[in-house]
């Protein structure tokens, strides 16, 4: 393996690379290695584990001392000596376990970043081991690469690690592009047509060469020989050859268009079905993706099949007919010669058999790299405001660079195959051509042909190889539409993990009364709610108040079905709302996030994006509602004014405020308040608050808010501490009791004044609030 990359000491990869090279006996290769960031306590520390094709080689994370054990087949008496390499993981951590027959050698932990590496290793052991010995390494022990991009200790013959790609990938299959007859089916007889088209134009062209048959033989000869020229002869051959090519321009015409047309529909649909099922998704399926990376798959990755569609699979199908249809003639002219003709054919296949595996792996390698370079573009520039207000311009321009670099890298490498495979094509057809030349000239001298049939042998032969030739060169377009297929298949094959309802429920005036029995929810290992009870009565205005990581914002997720719950179930008005159709419930949620989204775009549309079709009127009925109208008539263009990508050009309060108006507008049932007034100064809250008065009237609502003060007017206030309801209760009840909600409330009451909040008001108010509550619990007691 070419180390392309210097060596940085100061990092621990770094590192871990010159100690693990102090390691390596001469021609041992480095398999894979894994870093182990967990000593025994779960405490970070560094250590290393390597698999070589000698051994498994560990160091201590904490003594930094090496251990190695040999791989079955390689002990000097060539006994394997039974061991086997056990992974699993639990609660964000992973362990490997090295165990011989029933017996645990050693053990190594690591956070779940190296999971992927882990995998890898445990897989290349079991290989390693059922080799029992036999040479499979690749790689030179001297030369231990580093990913460019974060600097981890490379597996040989590889150009990405387990830090950076966070799956484990397949090679795709070219068997995934008849996957696209689901998309090209509606389109099957405009397809049979073109099939039909492309078999008459190739049989078109191959008229020609058969002509100068006769027109070699019984015209030029002849001639040459001192007989006249029979002119009625000569013009019906050429008249023949005019019309051969009129015809085969005009069915290749035909056929070219009506097919572009088609693989344009096919490409559209499969744009749209891919968006379509994308927005069906979880958002726990966005959580784990790149932006870059899904806009890569249904933009460049469906350009990519349309191309093949549209011009490489007509090209292949032309290539075969043509192949097919001029071998036939080749055999019935003469046989021998023909044998000859097909010589550098089984070559040619196993050249493109042997280049197809390079191939097939290669593209999608690249297509994955490529989304790196997308991924940082999508990062940095919606995040452009963040990136000059930390002055990060050239840390943000390394990132590109080193991706892009990468991206090259990987490139140069299949190019290297790729610029070695076309030539060598284009070199045995040339051979084949003078072997055919040689053995016609040898069939020529004995009259067994005549020059006319060689000249025409020739010409088709010459048509044979530059359609074998087009063939072979079509192995490197056919796998780069198989990678994006299967990345396109990839989110067409991802089930949501919130099902739609078999038989939907019809949803009718709800009320509004949610109850959550037996409520548990987990985030992969990490359970977040735990058996959490409640009941919120319709028209209630209820306030989740906890610290951070509390479970607060997980439970409204739930509430708005974005994700299922793992244990127990949410019912509004007595029915699981999982039993209703997804849009049709929510569609009855009015969401109100910290951090308003919006759309590129005007005013009015934004504010009617939960309801296209509302009228100018009811748009300006709820922007006054929200307080909106006064600021959005300063504009130049009023509601017609356009708003910048995320609502670039508004302050946080506006933008705010028209979040609030889009919400009223759609009239829901049940509100989700998500720390709706927490990113706003004091005088923007105020009017905030207003706006919300009159969202909250007469519906369900659910308020999240970190100042406590915000929640006065709630019904009742629920505590939340490790994803379980602790307390329940109004204000003054939570604070008469002196537990949860008092300690958050005098915690934040002395950060309010060790900070000098402005807002006096307020303070006066939470200190009033707190002596009354402490008075009248005094009394109680008394």
């Amino acid at each position: 393996m070419q180390n392309s990359h210097p060596v940085d000491v100061s990092s621990e990869a770094g590192q871990a690379q010159i100690e693990l090279r102090a390691q390596l006996t001469a021609h041992e290769n480095v398999l894979c290695t894994v870093l182990v960031d967990l000593n025994r306590q779960l405490r970070f520390s560094r250590g290393l584990l390597a698999l070589t094709d000698q051994r498994l080689m560990a160091q201590d994370p904490e003594t930094g001392q090496w251990t190695s054990w040999a791989l079955p087949g390689k002990t000097p008496t060539g006994a394997p000596p039974d061991l086997s390499l056990r992974h699993f993981d639990h609660a964000g951590v992973g362990t490997l376990e090295l165990h011989q027959g029933g017996a645990r050698l050693a053990s190594w932990r690591f956070t779940l970043a190296a999971n992927v590496q882990a995998l890898r290793l445990q897989r290349l052991f079991e290989q390693q081991s059922a080799l029992s010995g036999s040479e499979a390494a690749v790689g030179l022990a001297d030369e231990v690469a580093l990913c460019p991009l974060c600097d981890t200790v490379l597996p040989p013959d590889s150009d990405e690690c387990g830090n950076c790609v966070r799956e484990l990938h397949t090679p795709p299959s070219t068997w995934v592009l008849l996957r696209l007859w689901r998309f090209a089916r509606p389109y099957q007889w405009q397809l049979l047509a073109g099939f039909l088209l492309t078999l008459a134009s190739t049989a078109a062209t191959l008229v020609p060469p058969y002509l100068t048959i006769p027109l070699i033989d019984d015209i030029l000869i002849p001639f040459q020989n001192g007989q006249q020229i029979a002119s009625g002869k000569v013009l019906a051959i050429l008249g023949a050859l005019l019309a051969a090519a009129v015809v085969g321009w005009a069915l290749n015409w035909a056929r070219t268009y009506l097919l572009a047309l088609v693989s344009e529909r096919i490409g559209a649909d499969l744009r749209t079905a891919t968006f379509d099922h994308l927005l069906e998704l979880s958002l726990d399926y966005f959580g784990g993706k790149r932006t870059g990376d899904l806009m890569a798959r249904i933009g460049s990755e469906t350009d990519r099949i349309n191309v093949f569609l549209s011009l490489h699979a007509l090209d292949f199908a032309t290539d075969v007919l043509m192949i097919v249809m001029t071998a036939a003639i080749l055999f019935s002219i003469n046989p021998w010669l023909a044998l000859v003709t097909l010589l550098p054919l089984p070559f040619i296949a196993w050249m493109i058999h042997a280049v197809r595996e390079r191939l097939r792996t290669g593209f999608e390698k690249i297509d994955r790299v490529w989304s790196e370079v997308t991924n940082v573009l999508a990062d940095t520039i919606p995040g452009i405001r963040v990136v000059k207000a930390f002055a990060q311009e050239k840390r943000e321009a390394q990132r590109f660079r080193d991706a892009n670099r990468h991206n090259l890298d990987v490139n140069d490498k299949l190019n290297k195959v790729w610029s070695l495979f076309t030539p060598t094509v284009s070199l045995l057809t040339e051979i084949g051509l003078l072997v055919v030349w040689a053995f016609g000239i040898w069939l020529v001298s004995r009259q067994q042909i005549t020059v006319g049939v060689l000249t025409a042998f020739i010409a088709y032969i010459g048509r044979f190889y530059t359609r074998l030739d087009s063939m072979s060169r079509i192995v490197s377009v056919t796998q780069k539409a198989a990678s994006g297929a299967k990345r396109i298949f990839d989110i067409l094959d991802h089930v949501s993990n919130v099902p739609e309802s078999a038989n939907p429920v019809p949803m009718a005036s709800l009320q509004g009364r949610i109850e959550m029995s037996g409520l548990g929810f987990r985030y992969g290992n990490r359970a977040v709610i735990r058996g959490l009870d409640l009941v919120i009565q319709p028209g209630e205005m209820i306030g989740l108040v906890g610290h951070s990581g509390s479970g607060k914002s997980t439970l409204v997720n739930l509430i708005c079905r974005f994700y299922d719950a793992t244990d127990g179930s949410i019912s509004v008005d007595g029915i699981d709302i999982r039993r209703f159709g997804v849009a049709d419930y929510r569609r009855n949620i009015g969401l109100v996030l910290q951090e308003p989204f919006l759309f590129f775009g005007t005013i009015a549309e934004n504010i009617a994006y939960g309801k296209p079709g509302a009228s100018r009127a009811e748009i300006v009925a709820a922007a006054r509602a929200a307080h909106a109208h006064e600021f959005i008539l300063r504009l130049p263009q009023g509601y017609d004014s356009l708003v910048g990508e995320r609502g670039q050009g508004l302050s946080g309060g506006e933008r705010q405020r028209i979040s609030i108006a889009r919400a009223l507008l759609i009239d829901p049932r049940i509100l989700i308040l998500d720390e709706a007034t927490s990113s706003v100064d004091t005088e923007t809250e105020l009017e905030i608050q207003k706006a919300l008065d009159n969202l909250v009237q007469g519906r369900t609502t659910i308020a999240i808010a970190h100042r406590l003060s915000t929640l006065r007017k709630a019904n009742r206030l629920v505590v939340m501490e490790r994803g379980q309801v602790v307390e329940v209760g109004r204000h003054d009840e939570l604070m008469a009791q002196q537990g949860a909600y008092w300690r958050l409330y005098e915690a934040q009451a002395r950060q309010v004044d060790s900070e000098g909040n402005h807002d006096a008001e307020e303070g006066r108010i939470a200190l009033a609030t707190s002596q009354v509550a402490h008075t009248a619990q005094r009394a109680g007691s008394v």
